[in-house]
């Protein structure tokens, strides 16, 4: 996805990322019966958070917040690029470091728990992007998100079975339910954000943003140079997420890993053999 239409949808990731999560809320309450709020709240939270005071519990852990808003950009940006594969996969994970290194830098309880469950979500979910990417290398030649994009042929085709695992990991990427043990805002309140405020919360709310669009740009890429499919997949897997977050309790982080890797790790795998020996 290069050109000026990448360039635009990098440098207006932030913006598309908050009318997405927006969606998600009107979505969301329109599942529960509810008004819901506006599709443009969150912005209207943003310039909220502008005028909060920023408590800072030490310079470093502000600035990892802000390092792990950066970092979650960069990573969209060299997907939507058309950069290498895993070095999206590594550069998204490197930033999700960030946060939780944070979360370990400060003294709170409930800061450092979500900082361990972040760990554990990051566990459940990471081998299934990296199996996609080795995957999409075994289709394409290349690790090269821009050789995959240029497939003639769906990947949802013959990378299916990964796809079923990506669709079960999503709800932990996305810390949605029955996986939102990372933030689990009944038990500890937010988890590794929990110590942020003012503008080093409103990176990590922007953040948030840019997760979602990773996520599904990330399932969009299933559909090869069929854009409509991509999109239409993504579309698919936007609902079901949200659907499953409103229908579901929270599980444990015994129960997270064991149905997540238990399920999904053998799915992919076994998907992956298949296209290898073909």
């Amino acid at each position: 996805m290069g050109g000026v239409v990448g360039w635009l949808l990098i440098l207006l990731a932030p913006l598309i990322g908050g009318v997405l999560y927006g969606m998600e809320r009107k979505l969301k309450a329109r599942m529960q019966r509810r008004a819901g709020p506006p599709l443009m709240q969150p912005f209207y939270d943003f310039f909220k958070l502008i005028d909060k005071r920023p408590m800072v519990v030490h310079s470093l852990h502000g600035y990892l917040g802000i390092l792990h808003f950066l970092g979650m950009w960069l990573a969209l940006a060299v997907l939507l690029s058309g950069g290498d594969l895993l070095m999206v996969i590594f550069m998204h994970l490197l930033a999700n470091s960030f946060l939780i290194v944070a979360a370990f830098s400060v003294r709170s309880v409930y800061s450092q728990l979500g900082g361990m469950r972040q760990l554990l979500a990051i566990l459940a979910y990471e081998p299934i992007f990296l199996l996609a990417g080795v995957g999409f290398y075994f289709l394409s030649g290349s690790f090269e998100a821009k050789a995959v994009f240029e497939l003639s042929s769906a990947p949802l085709w013959a990378m299916w079975g990964i796809v079923i695992a990506i669709i079960i990991v999503m709800p932990a990427k996305l810390k949605k339910s029955p996986f939102d043990m990372a933030e689990a805002h009944q038990e500890i309140i937010g988890g590794a954000e929990i110590e942020y405020s003012g503008l080093f919360y409103e990176a990590l709310y922007t953040a948030r943003w840019l997760e979602y669009l990773f996520a599904y740009a990330f399932i969009v890429l299933f559909g090869g140079a069929n854009w409509l499919l991509g999109l239409a997949l993504a579309a698919v897997v936007f609902l079901l997420v949200t659907l499953v977050d409103n229908a579901t309790t929270r599980l444990n982080w015994q129960q997270t890993v064991a149905i997540t890797l238990g399920l999904s790790l053998p799915l992919g795998a076994i998907n992956l053999l298949l296209i290898g020996i073909q």
